[in-house]
């Protein structure tokens, strides 16, 4: 399967962020938390539940107010709303995929397609399934359930389908939410390997809790833990880190559920 490319090349941009932090009435959700995540790179983001993961993701979107810095291809991303970081390229996933279930997969991708276009072009027939399109379904593995109505995919497939709609969008970052939770192990290899084509021609940050998935697609991975960083690095630093045991992982280190 190839990967799907934006119908305007752009290089390959990296996420830059500094000193970052979310409060919510008092509570410090991120606490000055900095990282890089190179162009190209496919970084998993872990930790315990409450650790600020998503809440970092919501920042970085525009969905959490925040303090500090966020840059994108150079680009300040805080203070703008979500609708201008989502033109910049910048899209992400939640837990439970949004996909619209009574229209068909061809129809979902078209729809996300049509995103940036002008209201009155999006009334107008196409003659044909736009390249963009076809080259989503490809990447995804969808192409032979292009007809089939979203509600009756599988799990897993739904959040194919609905990484495939950022792709048709050219987004150029994407932030996934647990895109493994509840998939058989199947789903999850299928995913993994989604994620190393996607991440071929793109940025990728992956929020997740499935420490075998991460070991094996993971291309660095960043630990945190109440707030701020805990460690990071490549999945066997990481794993060697006796803080991230400790904290994360708990004692003795083989015990990782």
């Amino acid at each position: 399967m190839t990967p799907v490319t934006g119908t305007t090349p752009q290089p390959l941009a990296g996420l830059e962020i500094d000193d970052l932090r979310v409060t919510f009435d008092g509570f410090t959700a991120v606490d000055g938390v900095s990282l890089r995540v190179g162009p190209g790179d496919l970084r998993f983001l872990i930790g315990p539940n409450g650790a600020g993961k998503t809440t970092l993701v919501d920042a970085v979107t525009g969905l959490a107010p925040a303090t500090g810095s966020v840059r994108f291809g150079g680009r300040e991303l805080l203070g703008r709303p979500v609708h201008r970081i989502v033109r910049l390229g910048i899209g992400r996933t939640f837990q439970t995929a949004t996909v619209f279930e009574n229209l068909t997969v061809l129809q979902n991708l078209d729809i996300a397609a049509g995103a940036g276009r002008r209201p009155h072009t999006l009334l107008r027939q196409r003659r044909g399934v736009p390249d963009e399109v076809e080259r989503a379904l490809e990447t995804i593995g969808l192409t032979g359930r292009r007809d089939h109505a979203a509600g009756v995919l599988a799990h897993g497939q739904k959040q194919w389908l609905e990484i495939g709609m950022l792709l048709v969008q050219n987004v150029q970052l994407l932030l996934l939410d647990e895109p493994v939770a509840g998939m058989s192990h199947e789903e999850r290899e299928a995913t993994g390997q989604l994620l190393r084509r996607v991440g071929d021609d793109r940025t990728v940050v992956v929020i997740e809790h499935d420490m075998d998935f991460m070991r094996s697609f993971a291309t660095s991975v960043t630990v945190l833990h109440a707030g701020r960083v805990l460690s990071e690095g490549t999945v066997a630093e990481v794993r060697a880190d006796p803080r991230v045991q400790e904290v994360y992982l708990g004692h003795p280190a083989g015990e990782e559920a």
